[in-house]
């Protein structure tokens, strides 16, 4: 039929399914085919063919088809045989929920006439759903006075089945107080109603739990069940009883205002309101008692003091009420215990606060104790601490004497808190505590003690006078003038030392000054011992020893033993034209009065005639040359040395040397005057080529010193002895010397010179000294030859 609507236009298609659409609802008598719910898809509904009278294969031709009112395409026509086929599973709850008879209703179209034909489908229910309570629990509150025949209604279950598949029946669990009936509504419907059987009690059964159970009525049946709790609600039926009808108690009589007795309690069987219970005291005609009762918690507490000989017994009833009106009471018995409330009383009849520290026994204190309690409670033992040098004596009926064990020491202890602690006998002990203090008085028995055995102190020479060098300080164990010290120097064994007029003492803190400046060439070390005396009576003292160790100062500056200076015909230095370098032209010695780095001494090169032509050993002192002679060298020389120590502030002195070109040694030259006046005369040319050769000296000179860096240093000669040159063992500067073993030059010494073999005559030059200051132990004594030094000098 699609295909034949296909075909024709579009106004013939709205114009045929108007027409379907009238015809629709004005057909002849519908056809009614019935089948059960929940048919299997494929169920053989009825033969369409047969039941309309049409021709075999007429449903074919008119090309017949199903039409739904719905959207859902439930059953399924086969043209061919005129079978109407169930598509699907049909749910009558579903599709019509409680509506009865449930009908489906759809048409059968043919074309070729057009031809519709009205056929209606009822599903008929099947008992495919249980019953179902709304709620898996249903909550009842049933007063226990509740008359047996009372009914209580039931929510009802719920089955979405209709009919007999519907719910038809309600049960109960077994029990003694209710049974359940079913009832039925205008419509049909069945619902349960719970009736009471039997009285409830809440104090028996406060709570019931029932099973109600919904029957349908299909075959097999079908069940569901809910949870029925019933809570029974109390009544006021029951009156409070105590738990005992007697009350017995004993407080003892020193027990505090409020403090608690004796605690009843009463029981009400009934719940809720009816069940709280209130106390009262009920006092009677007796005197008002010291006793109050909490009328919620049943506590009993003391309202007043108690006293054991006014009152020894106490009787009384309380009294429990509900909220109703009903009541029960009890009665209490309260004894009163004597107890220890009195504590020992201690009395003080005389009393020292203050004991020297060398008594042997003395009394401190005397005093009494008492207890007006009697019997064991009256009964007292008196102590004091046991780490304490003092002892306890009982002198006559509760009378003791506080007196020291011994002699006491205040420097270990100058105070002593001693605790007199009086206790009882009684059962529950009380004790009396009384506190001394006693101070010990201080004995001038500690002399004053030094920090230190000796002390050592440092100063430098050429210091300003009355400088502050150190302080000494010492202690007294003692106390107050005892031990107040003063510091004071004491004389030395030394007559020559006249120590007042070098050191003075503060008396009072112990601080040393220097009067005046000290010189360390002069005085080195400074020994004497110092007292620290106290003021105690008698007196007692104690010595310390100070040394006073002089550090050196850079105080003096190089002194040239030779060449000698400042003299009117300066010495000359010969040197032979056909030297070679290296040789040895003369050598520079000077001396240092100072000790350590302050002494050491260094050579350097300041000026000369012929730049590069002579060199200075730093360390040394020897001025050699450093090249071959020439024609065109000038035969008189001017060498300006500068010798410099090694102190923070370096001092030095100068040293000019004259040197005379000749051509060996075989005549002697003595300058002459005339010499004197021409070396004079030359100065001034000279002065041009030494400003010329500045730089090429000044290089020179650098390079030098890195030269003789590496080069063996002159190992200091002893005293007693006359040795060769040797590298030092230690680490020492290459630019410095120290000329003695003991960083200086003794007041007394010897040296000697003598020339290498280098000159190539073999001739020697010895000098004597020239001094006479510095040779004042043995200013006779002369240097003597030695024919096997070389290039060495030696003093002593």
């Amino acid at each position: 039929m699609e295909t034949a609507l296909a075909k024709t236009p579009g106004k013939r298609q709205v114009a045929f399914l108007t027409i379907l659409l009238l015809l629709w609802e004005a057909g002849s008598e519908a056809i009614r085919y019935s089948m059960p719910e929940e048919t299997e898809s494929g169920y053989l509904v009825a033969n369409l063919e047969k039941d309309l009278g049409l021709r075999v294969g007429e449903l074919v031709s008119r090309e017949a088809r199903i039409h739904h009112r719905g959207n859902k395409e439930l059953l399924q026509l086969d043209a061919e045989t005129g079978n109407l086929f169930v598509k699907g599973k049909l749910d009558r709850e579903e599709l019509c929920g409680v509506r009865e008879p449930c009908l489906l209703h759809f048409q059968l179209i043919l074309e070729n006439p057009v031809q519709f034909f009205q056929t209606d489908l009822q599903l008929t229910d099947i008992n495919d759903h249980s019953p179902e309570f709304p709620h898996r629990e249903m909550l009842l509150k049933i007063q226990e006075s509740a008359q047996p025949g009372t009914v209580f209604p039931l929510k009802a279950a719920q089955d979405s089945d209709i009919g007999s598949n519907a719910v038809q029946n309600y049960t109960v669990s077994s029990n003694l107080h209710f049974h359940v009936v079913t009832l039925s509504r205008a419509d049909g419907r069945k619902y349960p109603e719970l009736v009471l059987d039997r009285a409830l009690d809440r104090e028996e059964q406060p709570e019931l739990t029932l099973t109600l159970t919904s029957v349908d009525g299909g075959s097999p049946p079908r069940t569901g069940t809910t949870t029925v709790r019933i809570e029974v609600v109390d009544i006021n039926d029951n009156a409070p009883q105590f738990v005992q009808s007697l009350y017995e108690v004993q407080v003892p009589e020193n027990s505090p205002v409020d403090a608690l007795v004796l605690t009843v309690s009463a029981m009400d069987l009934d719940a809720g309101i009816h069940g709280n219970v209130v106390y009262s005291l009920f006092q009677g005609g007796e005197v008002s008692q010291p006793f109050v009762i909490d009328e919620v918690t049943g506590e009993i507490h003391l309202k007043g003091a108690l006293d054991f000989e006014e009152t020894q017994y106490y009787n009384m009833e309380i009294i429990a009420t509900d909220s109703g009106g009903l009541s029960g009471k009890c009665s209490v018995t309260i004894q009163v215990l004597d107890v220890n409330d009195n504590a020992p009383k201690l009395t003080i009849s005389s009393l020292t606060t203050s004991i020297p520290e060398n008594a042997p026994e003395a009394v401190v204190a005397v005093f009494s104790v008492s207890d007006p309690d009697s019997g064991d409670n009256g009964r007292m033992v008196c102590s004091i601490q046991n780490d304490l040098p003092f002892l306890l004596k009982s002198t006559f009926e509760n009378y003791y004497t506080l007196v020291t064990e011994g002699p006491l020491d205040r420097e270990s202890r100058a105070e002593y808190n001693i605790t007199i602690t009086v206790t009882d006998m009684g059962t529950t002990r009380l004790t009396t505590q009384h506190t001394i203090t006693v101070r010990v008085s201080d004995v001038n028995d500690n002399a004053p003690a030094f920090t230190q055995t000796s002390y050592t102190l440092f100063v430098q020479e050429n210091n300003s006078p009355a400088l502050h060098i150190g302080t000494i300080s010492a202690t007294d164990s003692d106390s107050g003038s005892n031990a107040h010290i003063t510091y004071s120097l004491l004389p030395t064994h030394d007559p020559q030392l006249a120590l007042s007029s070098l050191i003075s003492i503060n008396a009072d803190n112990g601080q040393l000054f220097a009067l005046r400046a000290l010189d360390y060439e002069a005085l080195q070390t400074l020994e004497f011992r110092v007292g620290a005396t106290d003021q105690g009576s008698p007196a007692l003292s104690s010595q310390a020893l100070v040394r006073v160790l002089v550090l050196d100062a850079n105080d003096n500056a190089p002194f040239v033993l030779y060449p000698l200076q400042n003299i009117s015909v300066p010495c000359t230095e010969l040197l032979p034209r056909a030297a070679e370098p290296g040789y040895l032209v003369t050598k520079v010695v000077a001396v240092d009065r100072d000790s350590g780095q302050n002494a050491w001494l260094s050579f350097q090169l300041l000026k000369a005639t012929e730049p590069g032509l002579f060199t200075v050993w730093a360390h040394n002192g020897e001025v050699r040359t450093s090249r071959l002679l020439s024609e065109r060298d000038a035969p008189k020389h001017r060498l300006l040395l500068l010798v410099k120590d090694n102190g923070d502030l370096p001092r030095s002195a100068s040293v000019t040397l004259h040197v005379l070109v000749v051509d060996g040694f075989s005549q002697p030259y003595l300058p002459l005057p005339e010499v004197a006046r021409d070396l004079t005369q030359d100065e001034d040319s000279l002065t041009l080529y030494l400003v010329i050769a500045l730089a090429s000296v000044s290089s020179l000179f650098l390079l030098s010193v890195l030269l003789f860096v590496g080069v063996r240093l002159c190992r200091r000669a002893r005293a007693t002895s006359l040795g060769g040159c040797s590298v030092p063992e230690g680490h020492f500067p290459g630019h410095l010397v120290d000329v003695s073993g003991a960083g200086t030059l003794s007041h007394s010494y010897q040296y000697e010179v003598c020339l290498t073999g280098d000159s190539g005559t073999g001739e020697f030059k010895f000098l004597k000294p020239m001094i006479p200051e510095l040779l004042t132990q043995d200013p006779g004594r002369e240097l003597k030859e030695n024919l096997h030094c070389r290039d060495s000098f030696v003093f002593s």
